[in-house]
């Protein structure tokens, strides 16, 4: 489905990505970790061409998008989704027109088609009864719902997310959890799933990515990731910083 190669992309001084190599297979949820700052939320950027890369490629189903104009990324962005950290609803619309949004931009009129799939997305998120409030009054965990189901109303054949989980409890987290992956199995789409939040990741994952001083540092399921004996990768599993590590030696 999506194949990253030599991935290199500077921001002012700093290399954030040093040579990325990826592949996500079709229908597979790939997590992709690593410290903040590190380059995960980069990465998803270039995978829907919102940042340009210095150097290397991205295949998406045998495309390569990144010498592609915005005229023909906008065909490839029909093909994934992506929900924002922040949801990144628009505060002026209530939930239906907020769900109905890229639908109406890619020109359907049809009343009747829009009803009847904002009503299919409230189903799946399990929002019916919600689909005349403003996002003022939702909650977190309704509002990351919301946003997703307007990423996937066009049943993209991926779907990006970045860090669905981060500022929710632990019981709307895991709500959150079982919907990417009841998603998954419905639709059957690929999914990548950009997280620190190691619960998650296992929860979700059919594989995992560990991004490290811009590199791929490991991909492998996650039982692989758990069972692994690299230092490196058991500090970060564990939270361990250098400066603990220091003073515990």
């Amino acid at each position: 489905m999506i194949a990253v190669r030599s991935l290199v992309k500077r921001i002012g001084a700093q290399e954030i990505l040093r040579g990325v190599e990826l592949e996500v297979a079709r229908g597979e949820t790939l997590a992709i970790i690593g410290r903040s700052g590190g380059g995960k939320s980069v990465l998803l950027k270039h995978l829907i061409g919102l940042m340009r890369p210095d150097a290397g490629e991205i295949w998406i189903e045998g495309q390569n998008i990144t010498s592609m104009t915005e005229r023909q990324l906008a065909t490839v962005r029909q093909k994934v989704g992506i929900l924002f950290q922040g949801s990144a609803l628009f505060d002026s619309m209530t939930v239906e027109e907020n769900i109905a949004f890229p639908l109406r931009e890619a020109g359907e009129r049809n009343l009747k088609v829009l009803r009847t799939k904002v009503h299919e997305m409230l189903e799946v998120m399990e929002l019916q009864g919600e689909e005349k409030k403003m996002p003022v009054n939702l909650s977190g965990g309704m509002k990351k719902r919301v946003g997703l189901a307007r990423s996937i109303i066009r049943q993209p054949s991926c779907i990006l997310y970045d860090e669905p989980t981060s500022g929710l409890d632990p019981v709307v987290s895991d709500s959150i959890n079982r919907l990417i992956r009841r998603l998954q199995k419905r639709f059957g789409v690929t999914s990548i799933v950009v997280t620190h939040d190691m619960k998650n990741a296992f929860h979700v994952a059919d594989r995992v990515a560990y991004l490290h001083e811009g590199r791929i540092y490991f991909h492998g399921t996650p039982r692989e990731l758990e069972q692994t004996d690299n230092v490196l990768i058991q500090d970060f599993l564990l939270g361990r910083s250098d400066e603990q590590l220091r003073v515990e030696s």
